[in-house]
């Protein structure tokens, strides 16, 4: 329908214009004299001008977006966005607006006219600008068009065209670097019990000992075997397997982007410790992630950081009774919310009898404290063995320490 109407418009001005050529040349033949005809004539350039570009194809131009970076940024970057215009048929133009519409994710700090240029091409074929945006939010933002609009220059002629051009822009959380430090030994307390994995690490041979029932056939240390008669096998170093299973709450909050950029922290720190994890998060689109370790694991997991939105409207407890029971038992849970409710603290507390560490961050807005019922709650759950560590933005280097109390 408005593509009907744009077209009926843009007829009536074309026939408006030929009329008034019309009108023209006719009050020159009945009036005659110099001044008509030089009136007429005067007027010919523009109308014939105004005639040439209403036929003239804006299709003719093609747009292209780059950014000076694209693969590393992160929330709070700064970008720069060349916009290069170009045409094929020479058409002088007065002049030419191009828009590059912002995506409904960036509208809250980059104004439309951020992204607008008036251009004087005249005979040029290619052109270009550029435009900045600042303090980049942590989200996936999808420019999809230009806007395109020229016109002559009585006014009568006025051309639109929408140029679809996409291009993607990921931008990752910030993080801060934190030293992640094992829970099992640092937050002991009520009925809370370690529960720590021993496995061998069968590169490394500490020495050598008899064979035992149970000793597999490759550990057979066939030198010291030969040498006393005895079967003896090799004795590998033990090692500690701390695995970390992250629950993300993705309930709406004001401390949301806050803790997205806390799990972020944490989430680098743990992988680079060498430790292994795994993460919860339920939203619109579930997101549940094995307990692994490595690179690929936290580009994985930074990934759905960076896309992810406070769209849950499931209560965080109520997600921990029917999720985490998929998980293995022998793992440090780590909890991320903005608030206490008694139900978090009855099923973080039914966990932590079953895998002896959960720990609730409660993440808040800077300077706001815990409320009286969260305060409650809070030594609920200590009594329950699960530890509760209030933090504001500038306590997550402390978040695995006991140098800031809670």
């Amino acid at each position: 329908m408005k593509k009907n109407i744009l077209w009926i418009k843009s007829i009536t001005k074309i026939v408006l214009l030929f009329l008034f050529i019309a009108l023209a040349f006719s009050y020159s033949m009945f009036q005659g004299g110099f001044v008509s005809w030089f009136l007429f004539y005067s007027f010919m350039p523009f109308g014939l001008y105004s005639v040439l570009l209403a036929f003239y194809p804006l299709g003719d131009f093609t747009v292209q977006r780059t950014f000076n970076r694209s693969g590393d940024l992160k929330d709070g970057d700064s970008l720069a966005v060349t916009v290069t215009i170009e045409r094929s048929i020479s058409i002088p133009l007065f002049f030419l607006i191009v828009e590059d519409v912002v995506p409904e994710t960036l509208a809250g700090i980059l104004p439309a006219a951020r992204g607008k240029r008036v251009l004087f091409p005249g005979f040029k074929r290619k052109m270009k600008y550029e435009y900045a945006i600042k303090r980049l939010p942590r989200g996936e933002h999808i420019f999809s068009e230009f806007k395109l609009k020229t016109g002559d220059a009585i006014g009568l002629i006025e051309k639109e065209r929408l140029v679809s051009k996409q291009s993607d822009l990921l931008v990752y959380p910030s993080y801060t670097d934190l030293t992640y430090r094992t829970l099992e030994s640092r937050y002991d307390q009520g009925t809370t019990s370690s529960k720590v994995k021993i496995q061998k690490d069968t590169t490394m041979v500490s020495g050598v000992r008899e064979y035992l029932p149970g000793d597999r056939v490759s550990w057979v240390h066939w030198k010291a075997t030969a040498k006393t008669n005895t079967i003896m096998t090799k004795e590998f170093e033990e090692k500690e397997s701390h695995d970390v299973l992250v629950v993300l709450d993705r309930t709406p909050s004001r401390s949301f982007e806050l803790m997205v950029k806390f799990t972020a922290s944490i989430v680098k720190a743990i992988l680079k410790r060498g430790a292994q994890m795994g993460m919860i998060s339920i939203g619109e689109t579930p997101a549940s992630f094995p307990i692994r370790g490595g690179d690929f694991q936290q580009q994985q997991l930074f990934y759905h950081l960076a896309k992810v939105k406070p769209d849950s409207g499931i209560p965080i407890g109520k997600i921990l009774k029917e999720e985490v029971n998929y998980f293995q038992q022998s793992v440090t849970m780590l909890i991320i919310s903005s608030e206490l409710t008694q139900e978090l603290v009855q099923t973080a507390g039914y966990h932590a009898k079953r895998r002896g560490v959960v720990v609730l961050f409660v993440i808040k807005p800077e300077k706001e404290p815990l409320g009286k019922e969260e305060a409650a709650f809070r030594e609920m759950a200590a009594a329950r063995g699960v530890h509760v560590k209030v933090l504001h933005e500038p306590e997550f280097t402390y978040a695995f320490t006991e140098v800031k109390r809670a």
